[in-house]
């Protein structure tokens, strides 16, 4: 049975709460009835009520950035799972590059974030990828290779059953530069080997992995025909509803 695909747009730092309403109100006819796949909007912590509000009843699933891994406690500026499941989140983006590379996220935060996800029943969307120097020093395998091993770190197939991986090559993001669906097929493939051996075969076999790098409305077609990408991690593509539209319509 093939896996059905997933388009997620993260907004990043981008959009209020009224410029999301009417981000919503000019998306949702554009996609209606598109159930072919699913469609998920991360948009930041504040455009989250009204996300959920608006979205309501659609095929369009709301999802946040970023999350904490303790239930709750003294950690200023911090989102718990709970608090994102309460306002109605079903996804949350783990470890995305940005994270990394800004706010210094290691792999082993990475786990602890997935677990929390897992635990609280959100479904992941775990980021992995290289940055240029890595990839142009053939390293792109060992960086993926290392990066899924700490992210399923002491995860059992189980509780992994929502997982969703992401392959963001850091160097093809906002840079106008696209992996081509050739070089990320290949990486999803490493990724799927390390989902097989921290989950076994079959989970791997079932397991959606997204492209993430400079997605846009001209490329989607070719990345989604690639047997082995699952969907995609939008951007920059994903903050205007025509363009994401395009993109989810592939």
């Amino acid at each position: 049975m093939p896996r059905k695909k997933v388009l997620a747009a993260n907004w990043k730092m981008y959009k209020n709460p009224s410029q999301t309403r009417d981000f919503f109100r000019d998306f949702l006819p554009l996609i209606s009835g598109n159930d072919r796949d699913e469609i998920v909007v991360c948009p930041p912590y504040v455009d989250l009520p009204t996300a959920i509000e608006t979205a309501k009843g659609s095929n369009v699933a709301i999802g946040a950035q970023n999350l904490h891994w303790e239930k709750e406690g003294a950690f200023t500026g911090e989102i718990s799972a709970a608090m994102l499941l309460d306002v109605g989140c079903t996804h949350v983006i783990i470890g995305h590059s940005e994270r990394r590379q800004h706010f210094g996220e290691s792999d082993d935060v990475g786990n602890v974030k997935l677990k929390a996800a897992l635990e609280a029943g959100l479904t992941p969307i775990v980021c992995v990828g290289e940055v240029l120097e890595e990839r142009e020093a053939g390293l792109t395998e060992d960086v993926l290779r290392r990066q899924c091993t700490r992210a399923f770190y002491s995860i059992s197939a189980r509780k992994a059953g929502k997982l969703i991986v992401a392959y963001e090559p850091v160097w093809a993001i906002g840079t106008g530069k696209t992996a081509t669906p050739q070089l990320a097929s290949q990486a999803h493939l490493v990724v799927r080997g390390e989902a097989a051996k921290a989950f076994g075969k079959e989970f791997a076999d079932n397991l959606r992995i997204l492209y993430g790098g400079s997605v846009k409305p001209e490329n989607a077609k070719s990345l989604m025909a690639e047997e082995e990408i699952d969907g995609a991690l939008v951007g920059g593509a994903s903050l205007d509803p025509k363009s994401f539209a395009a993109i989810v319509k592939y």
